[in-house]
């Protein structure tokens, strides 16, 4: 450390909402004969542990008022803060008025967002935006030259070891680092207010996007090795990945962060109250298994047995407590990551033994049909959409062909759509007895997604010593309309006997002539479930 960037703090002041380890630190700074200023309930938690206070008021020769709104804005404590101390200018300013430098700012900020987040209503969430905090933050950041501001107690430790190593001093670096800390606080704390204030407007999409996130984890890399990453949560409060406790295993990567949440949020489109145990396996964000079942091991071998050779290395998603059955069968082969509400103690037990397996538990799921926003990145900018929560309910599905569905067609077909929902456009979807047997992701032409998915499930069924592949007798859904009947024939070729799609094509007469022309049931959804 050079010794010639050190400034000593002689005189701090202290106003702070989150009080955890303020008595420490109180103790800690009195040891260095730092005199404290500090306002309200903070004056007094450190009064009341013995620890010598200057109330704010007393500083400042001018009282608190307007129930505290006014009690920092003052030039006794703005000018302590902004001074250079090496401007001969403002050192006679100074000492003009009376003003005394002011070395450290620790301020924390008033509780806005866990206020929004408790919901609150709109005066007392009004009333939690704090005025006086991010000024004295942002004037103590701007002359980091001579000042050190501290807005997170987990800092607290490092000023302390620092100011105790150089007989109270502290380092440029030090000052330098805890001013961009400072200014990512308040930037982050009016992203807050801003987005709520649109949000009680009813504005969606506001003129100025402000986005903001804190920094859970540096990951080891990125989609590959060569790109740097990090995880950083945006403070929404959804169960999933980003709340999960991990158990055990290994540190989650960049990859393995982006396949558990489509894991997770495509299984939790299945309430356990009302379909019973589901399972989703998930690889490279697509589903290659999605089944429910009896139980829970039911659900996880229909899931595993669609494409046995792609869940290798995957994510397997739950919707239901992680029992011992369950865990037997999933680790019979390399898994990256469980994803649960829970997990039974026998479990538990059985995932241990593969140390670097995670396993993470969220007690709860994500409700599909929430709201919320999808940001994309392009270059120059940013995309923003709702989040496809829309969900079909069964008397929006309209039967187009002279057949019907069957009962068991028509809850095979909803199931379908759901699933297809989560997998990548073009999708194609074949679903029997409640269970994937053959899925078609991401291809150009909604033909190849067909016969993609129909090899899937021929290669499923010979995995198990079967002749027939597993779409005959099963339905199939589209993600899209099918602009042609070629993607419809195809399907009908594969076995498929009903099929689910939202309609819409200038060519859905012929695509429903098409239909019926093989003996096919279809029934249109009049909603699309794009996903890039």
């Amino acid at each position: 450390m050079s010794r010639t960037d050190l400034q000593s703090v002689t005189r701090a002041l202290i106003s702070v909402s989150d009080k955890s380890g303020l008595v420490e630190l109180g103790t800690a700074l009195r040891r260095q004969n730092v005199e404290i200023l500090s306002t309200g309930g903070s004056a007094k938690m450190l009064q009341d542990a013995g620890i010598a206070v200057t109330e704010v008021a007393d500083h400042t020769g001018f009282p608190e008022m307007m129930d505290g709104r006014v009690k920092t804005l003052h030039p006794t404590i703005h000018g302590g803060i902004l001074a250079l101390r090496d401007n001969d200018d403002h050192v006679a300013a100074m000492a003009e008025h009376g003003i005394g430098a002011i070395d450290l700012v620790i301020v924390n900020l008033y509780p806005f967002e866990e206020t929004v987040a408790k919901g609150a209503d709109f005066h007392t969430c009004i009333e939690n935006i704090d005025i006086g905090g991010p000024a004295m933050i942002r004037s103590a950041a701007k002359n980091y030259g001579f000042v050190t501001v501290i807005v997170d107690t987990s800092d607290y430790a490092t000023v302390i070891e620092e100011l105790e190593e150089t007989s109270g001093k502290t380092s440029l670096e030090l000052r330098k680092k805890l001013a961009a800390k400072a200014y990512a606080r308040t930037g982050a704390y009016d992203a807050a207010i801003s987005n709520w204030y649109a949000a009680q407007l009813g504005e969606e999409f506001p003129d100025r996007l402000v986005l903001a996130g804190s920094r859970q984890q540096i990951l080891r890399y990125g989609e590959n090795p060569h790109q740097s990453a990090a995880f950083y949560a945006n403070g929404e409060e959804r169960i999933g990945v980003a709340s999960a406790t991990q158990i055990q295993g290994k540190e989650l990567s960049y990859n393995n962060f982006n396949d558990t949440d489509a894991a997770y949020e495509l299984v939790a489109e299945f309430d356990p109250k009302i379909t019973g145990p589901a399972c989703a396996i998930i690889k490279h964000a697509n589903p290659c298994g999605v089944a429910k079942g009896a139980t829970l091991v039911d659900a996880y071998k229909s899931a595993f047995a669609c494409d046995t050779t792609s869940a290798f290395g995957g994510i397997v998603a739950l919707n239901q407590t992680l029992d011992a059955a369950t865990a037997e069968e999933i680790v019979k082969i390399f898994t990256e990551v469980i994803i649960a509400p829970d997990a039974d103690d026998a479990a538990r037990e059985i995932i241990a033994a593969k140390k670097n397996l995670r396993l993470l538990l969220t007690h709860g799921l994500p409700d599909p049909a929430t709201s919320g926003r999808i940001v994309k990145s392009i270059a120059g900018g940013y995309l923003i959409q709702e989040r496809d929560n829309a969900l079909t309910a069964k008397p929006e599905l309209r039967v187009v062909t002279k057949r019907a569905p069957s009962d068991q067609e028509m809850a095979d077909l909803r199931f379908a759509f759901i699933v297809a929902k989560h997998v990548k456009s073009n999708a194609i979807i074949y679903v029997r007895d409640g269970a994937t047997v053959g899925v078609g992701a991401g291809q150009m032409s909604r033909v190849d997604s067909s016969k993609i998915a129909a090899a899937k499930s021929l290669e499923a069924a010979q995995n198990v010593g079967e002749t027939i592949a597993w779409a005959k007798g099963s339905v199939v859904a589209s993600d899209a309309f099918f602009p042609f009947a070629d993607g419809l024939l195809a399907a009908a070729k594969a076995g498929a006997t009903a099929v689910i799609q939202p309609g819409g094509s200038m060519r859905d007469d012929e695509v429903i002539k098409a239909a019926d022309g093989a003996g096919l049931a279809m029934v249109f959804t009049g909603m699309r479930h794009f996903r890039h």
